[in-house]
């Protein structure tokens, strides 16, 4: 039986030490920076996302200052098999929603303290979803995991993924905008980063900078001859798998499209512009009338679950 590593079992016993860990806080750097990127594109008012801190702690005590006041997200990796939690405060909740919903900040912020609406915990479980997506990216960097969205919740008594003494790491994210924000924070056990002490503790360095300008314009020349399928959607609609069995040659599905209704053109299943649709020389053709707004989309989507 080969002898325990004493310095290994005193290095645990410990705790983390921030200082020896210097790619956590450039993980976390990338998921700021990759949260505020994705929100970019669904807001029109100006957004600032950025790492306020860095702490270690005991799980409960990371959490008591949120109960009743935040909604936490509970992810589990089966790389890693064990959970995380990311949470989002009031404030930054209701921030989210009036920059989605396209408030200019004239309206004073809400202050009460009432339960979360039904749209506002389905913006805010969306959210957590995109966090999820942008924690999987920053965390490539020292090992591959995907991170599942389990549950959310409000009260923090039930988002405890561990003992309450537990040590844990605790990093807090600011989201300003609309001249008003709020926090998100993301708790990590300290039985998740243990194993990648080792990856943490090393700095990477980033490759050269310098750029080729041939190269530059070569690759942009073969990119611009890629070839793309496009598809126009006249319309779509949702049948259930028995009506879809029930279909025979020859039946006639009727449509609600018009000759006057848009079409939508997309390429690879992502939707581009709403088109017209007309004849020209016995073919049909589209104009293109507008670009497809993402951000509308979105909010559709939303409001429609």
């Amino acid at each position: 039986m080969a002898a325990p590593d004493v310095r290994k079992s005193l290095l645990e016993g410990g705790g983390l030490s921030l200082d020896r860990m210097p790619m956590l806080s450039i993980i976390f750097d990338r998921l700021a920076t990759a949260c505020a990127d994705n929100l970019k594109h669904l807001a029109v008012s100006p957004i600032f996302y950025s790492l306020s801190s860095v702490e270690t702690e005991a799980f409960g005590d990371l959490l008591e200052p949120y109960e009743a006041n935040a909604v936490a997200g509970i992810f589990y990796s089966p790389q890693w098999d064990s959970h995380i939690l990311v949470g989002l405060d009031r404030d930054f909740v209701f921030t989210m929603v009036e920059v989605l919903l396209g408030a200019d900040g004239s309206e004073p912020p809400v202050e009460d303290a009432r339960n979360f609406s039904s749209i506002e915990l389905r913006i805010a479980q969306m959210t957590l979803e995109q966090v999820g997506k942008a924690l999987e990216s920053a965390f490539a960097l020292v090992s591959e995991t995907t991170l599942k969205l389990e549950r959310t919740e409000t009260r923090m008594d039930f988002a405890i993924i561990g003992r309450r003494s537990n040590k844990a790491v605790a990093a807090k994210f600011l989201l300003q905008a609309l001249n008003r924000g709020g926090e998100m924070f993301l708790i990590i056990p300290q039985s998740v980063l243990n194993p990648m002490r080792q990856s943490l503790s090393k700095v990477l360095t980033g490759e050269s900078t310098v750029r080729d300008p041939r190269w530059e314009r070569q690759i942009a020349a073969e990119v611009k001859k890629t070839e793309v399928t496009l598809r126009a959607v006249l319309e779509e609609r949702t049948l259930t798998l028995g009506e879809i069995a029930d279909l025979r040659i020859g039946q006639v599905l009727p449509l609600d499209a018009t000759p006057k209704s848009r079409v939508k053109l997309e390429g690879k299943d992502q939707p581009l512009f709403w088109c017209e649709v007309g004849q020209a020389n016995g073919a049909y053709v589209l104009r293109i009338d507008e670009v497809i707004n993402q951000e509308k989309e979105f909010m559709d989507a939303v409001l429609a679950r």
